[in-house]
Parts: C-alpha cells; sequence; structure tokens
C-alpha cells in the first residue's frame, strides 16, 4: 500500500486517540523504528521525545527485548492464568517485589495502565467491604491529577481541568483536595496539605483510599510537588486507617530520577500500579502490588478472592520481555544516565523562560516541560516540530518531552533547540 492510500484509509476508518472522526489531526505514517529514532514511510528520520508515551526507555527495538520476545514466541505465547502458571510471571514477580518500595508482597499481573488503576480501586473497595466497613467506598484525590481512560479511572481525574470532565455527571464521585502548591525543589510549607487533611479528617469514614501519582502529576498538567506534600499523605492514611495507592503509571522504572517516585519520601503505599515502561515499550503489561495486609484481608471476607481475571493476563511473551527490561534497567548506569539528561533538559530548555508566551519552564529525571500561558495549536505545532526532525506531541498549554534513557546530548540538544525554536515561533514551522 503506497503511503497516500495508507493515510487515506487511515483517516477514514481508524479513530486516533483524542481524535475526531469528522476533522482528525494529521498522522504520520511509520515505517520503522531503532534506538531514539522513528523512520516515516517518506523516508523521513524523527527523533522521539516522547519515548511512546513514557514507555521505550531503552530505545526502540533494543536487540535484548526483541531476542527474549522471539524466543518466548517459539516456546509459550500464550495460556490462560487460571489454574495454570509459568516461569516468566514468577521471575516477573519475584523482580518486581524485590525492586519496589518495601511490604509490597502479592502480585497482580494485568493489561495496561488504566486497567491497573482499575484492579487497585477495586482492591481497596473489596478490602474495606472484607474488613466490615462496607460504607467505605469513595476515593480521595488531588486535583490536577490523570489516572487513565476507563471508568472508575476517570473519577479520579481532575474533574475540571481533565480530560474526562464531560462525563462527570455519571462517574462516581470522588473527592478532590487542592493540589499541592509547593514544587519539588521549593521549601515545604505545611499549609499546604491543609485541603487534603481537612477532607481525609472529614470524610475518613466513607474513603477506601486514596489515590495519587507520587511528586510527578503527569497528563493532568505536568507538575513536580515535595516530597513532604506525599509524607504527610501516608501519614494522614495511617491515622484515618485509609489505603494508599500510588499511580506510578507514569514515573516508575527511574523516570523521575529515582526507582519509583515514592522513593523521593521514602515512603510505601499499600498499593502500587505499574505500567508503560515495564515492558521497555515493546508491549502492553501491567503490574498492581499490594502488602500482605491487603491480600489477607481480601481472602479473608466473602466470596474470599479477588473478584478480577483479564483473559491476558500475566502473558508470557509480555512477563518475559518485562524481565529482560527491568534486568536492562537495573544493571545499566540509568540513574547517571537519567540525571545528565535531567540536566541537559534545565540547560536546553532554560531559553524559553525569556519567552512572554511562557508560564514557566521545569524539568526532574528525564521529564522537561515548557508550561505555555495559552493553549498550543496542536496540528500546526506537531508539523513544525515533524519539519525540524524531532517527535513531540503537545497537549493543552504543555510543550513537554520524556526522553529514552539512551539518548545522547546530541540527539538531545537538538529536541531542545527544536523546542525553544517552535515555542518562540508559537508553532509556525
Amino acid at each position: 500500500m503506497n503511503i497516500q492510500a495508507l493515510l487515506n484509509y487511515d483517516r477514514e476508518h481508524l479513530w486516533h486517540p483524542y481524535t475526531s472522526m469528522t476533522d482528525p489531526l494529521p498522522v504520520y505514517a511509520v515505517e520503522s523504528a531503532s534506538g531514539v529514532r522513528i523512520r516515516l514511510m517518506d523516508g523521513r528520520e524523527l527523533i522521539d521525545g516522547m519515548a511512546s508515551w513514557w514507555s521505550v526507555i531503552h530505545g526502540y527495538s533494543h536487540p535484548v527485548l526483541v531476542k527474549a520476545l522471539c524466543e518466548q514466541a517459539g516456546r509459550l505465547s500464550h495460556v490462560m492464568f487460571g489454574g495454570l502458571t509459568h516461569e516468566p510471571a514468577v521471575e516477573l514477580a519475584r523482580l518486581l517485589v524485590e525492586m519496589t518500595p518495601d511490604g509490597l508482597e502479592k502480585v497482580f499481573l494485568c493489561d495496561s495502565g488504566s486497567v491497573a488503576v482499575e484492579v487497585a480501586m477495586k482492591m481497596a473497595i473489596q478490602y474495606q467491604i472484607a474488613s466490615g466497613r462496607q460504607k467505605r467506598c469513595r476515593f480521595l484525590t488531588i486535583r490536577g491529577g490523570y489516572h487513565g481512560d476507563t471508568f472508575h479511572a476517570m473519577a479520579v481525574c481532575d474533574p475540571v481541568g481533565g480530560m474526562h470532565h464531560l462525563f462527570a455527571g455519571v462517574l462516581p464521585r470522588s473527592l478532590f483536595a487542592d493540589r499541592p502548591e509547593c514544587q519539588f525543589s521549593q521549601s515545604w510549607d505545611h499549609r499546604d496539605i491543609d485541603s487534603f487533611a481537612r477532607l481525609i479528617e472529614q470524610h475518613h469514614q466513607e474513603l477506601c483510599a486514596v489515590i495519587l501519582e507520587p511528586i510527578v502529576q503527569g497528563a493532568g498538567g505536568m507538575r513536580f510537588y515535595h516530597p513532604q506534600y506525599l509524607r504527610q499523605v501516608r501519614a494522614l492514611c495511617d491515622t484515618y486507617g485509609v489505603l494508599l495507592i500510588a499511580d506510578e503509571i507514569a514515573t516508575g522504572f527511574g523516570r523521575s530520577g529515582k526507582l519509583f517516585a515514592c522513593n523521593h519520601a521514602g515512603i510505601s503505599p499499600d498499593i502500587i500500579c505499574l505500567g508503560k515502561a515495564l515492558t521497555g515499550g515493546m508491549m502492553s503489561l501491567a503490574a498492581v502490588l499490594c502488602t500482605d495486609r491487603v491480600a489477607e484481608t481480601i481472602s479473608s471476607g466473602s466470596p474470599g478472592v479477588f473478584m478480577h481475571g483479564p483473559t491476558f493476563m500475566a502473558n508470557p511473551l509480555a512477563c518475559l520481555v518485562a524481565c529482560a527490561s527491568i534486568r536492562l534497567l537495573l544493571e545499566s548506569d540509568w540513574q547517571q544516565k537519567v540525571s545528565r539528561i535531567e540536566s541537559l533538559l534545565k540547560q536546553g530548555l532554560a531559553p524559553c523562560r525569556e519567552l512572554p508566551q511562557v508560564e514557566a519552564v521545569r524539568a526532574l529525571g528525564a521529564i522537561g516541560v515548557v508550561e505555555m500561558k495559552a493553549p498550543v495549536v496542536m496540528k500546526e505545532m506537531q508539523a513544525a516540530f515533524v519539519a525540524r526532525g524531532v517527535w513531540v506531541r503537545p497537549f493543552g498549554r504543555l510543550v513537554y518531552v520524556m526522553p529514552p534513557y539512551c539518548m545522547t546530548e546530541e540527539d538531545l540538544s537538538i529536541v531542545t533547540t527544536a523546542i525553544v525554536e517552535v515555542v518562540a515561533g508559537e508553532g509556525r514551522s
């Protein structure tokens, strides 16, 4: 199929994320990808500043991951996880238990990040029911958060500025504390926790859990908040007997500069959600880990089992690739790489601070953000980046990058230079 025929059929029949079917945004046809480069069917190459939505931390087509996938495909591509098990799942569970914050001992393997959030929320509800607290079925979170596109996940996304506000009338009603205002690098202000503390004190008898993105609020605003806020949340959850769910789908596996963002605060949640970089971006897989207390309480109550079981749960292909990706990460100098990326992002994006259309510039780990004062024109800005040989996909008022950890200084300089130029020209190519 030639490029134009492919694009025409795509435009007519394929529904892309957050896109209209009657007036879709342009798409670019990809032929292949390796390292940090995406090759388009028309011959152009783009340096990928997005790591395919945070996931491709080792770069595309890494030979270690490709080898793991091919070897497992010839042995066991899939088998139901009900009543059966296999070595890739057991080994992955072992690795996750060893590397995640202390106390997370039980592992539930599922399909995607949004499903992981659904699983975690169901765990929290079932935990409270098994504990004899049936009225504890609501969730408390913070404004400015994003937890996925599935139904209950939408209910804890930002209710006003989030992508799912139009569903507010039919979603379960969650409680929203003011978003943290103390930034990661600022001095701590004890008043920052007041809104959260007030809500958990007033409503703890109806709360099953608090769910939040630790330290980094991702698609809801790309904001980095103070570790002391997370410590205070953990302490308040303990005081009022409310579970803490950490959504580390975007931040897990080194993205924030720590292996997990919870490590910045030195806390352990009761439940953690992992995804995105879990397989190095090779395929979809997610994991939910919980404490012994959560698992044993659910298992001792009626009906004595956790009520969830995806068809492709613990897919052997994804599990073995995840094992290979985790080992690749842990055996590398990932901390030095991420620290270097953070320094280069701060340096490379600094000129944007002087632009009148820019509200703020920030970087943490392998995350760089230019926050605009007004929403960007996606179509124009996307084309301007492609014209410069760079793949950066902005949204709302945010122009942001999450490079693969293997990106060279030269390539990252091309990416940050393109951002400065495009932002300065407000999207004109």
